[in-house]
């Protein structure tokens, strides 16, 4: 099984501008594209995880969403990256829409987008990340056994202040490029002490 860094879009990878609903306003952080490469090229598993409520809220449409994960599919295939998998919960809370407004399995921090993502890939959650700006990317990442990785961009800084000690993400970081610096270091790291263990003489009675 491999591992995988679930990443959130807007506040991560794009500027977070409320709710993106023109292809024109889509604005990428300067680090995102090469984060994305550098976490291929460590043999992450990389999925985009994104609440996509404007859709319940009449703001855009499903294609339209599907049309801006198209366009950055392009962009990063273009810089030498991928994603693997693009995942987005259309459901809202106060939806206007009367079957967009319900109480579903897959808007964060709920878990169905990443066992969506493990119906088509072998994941090993113990070894994964999410990356978000928001305390709903951090309960995501309890509730399926990953590790957290909060950014100071997007929502990430006035998150903590809102929320103070009650985030207890893995790791904060300034933005995506410094967060995965960190994950590549403690995937290595990790598979180096398992790799240690597995190597230690076994005691009469571990036989």
């Amino acid at each position: 099984m491999s591992a995988a860094v679930f990443l959130d879009r807007d506040g991560v990878m794009l500027y977070d501008l409320g709710y993106l609903a023109r292809l024109e306003d889509l604005h990428w952080y300067s680090c995102a594209i090469e984060a994305v490469r550098l976490l291929n090229r460590a043999g992450f598993l990389v999925f985009v995880l994104t609440n996509q409520g404007g859709i319940g809220l009449g703001l855009y449409s499903e294609g339209f969403v599907r049309a801006t994960h198209d366009a950055m599919a392009k962009r990063l295939e273009a810089g030498g990256a991928h994603v693997d998998g693009w995942f987005f919960c259309p459901h809202h809370p106060r939806a206007t829409i009367d079957d967009l407004r319900i109480t579903c399995e897959c808007r964060k921090p709920e878990p169905g987008m990443v066992r969506a993502a493990q119906s088509t890939h072998a994941i090993d959650l113990t070894r994964s990340f999410v990356v978000g700006d928001k305390a709903s990317d951090m309960g995501l990442a309890e509730r399926v056994g990953a590790r957290g990785v909060l950014v100071r961009t997007g929502q990430g800084e006035p998150e903590l202040a809102r929320a103070g000690g009650t985030i207890r993400p893995a790791w904060i970081a300034p933005d995506l490029a410094a967060a995965t610096s960190w994950m590549i270091a403690a995937d290595r790291d990790g598979r180096r002490r398992d790799e240690a263990g597995s190597d230690r003489p076994r005691r009469d009675h571990e036989r």
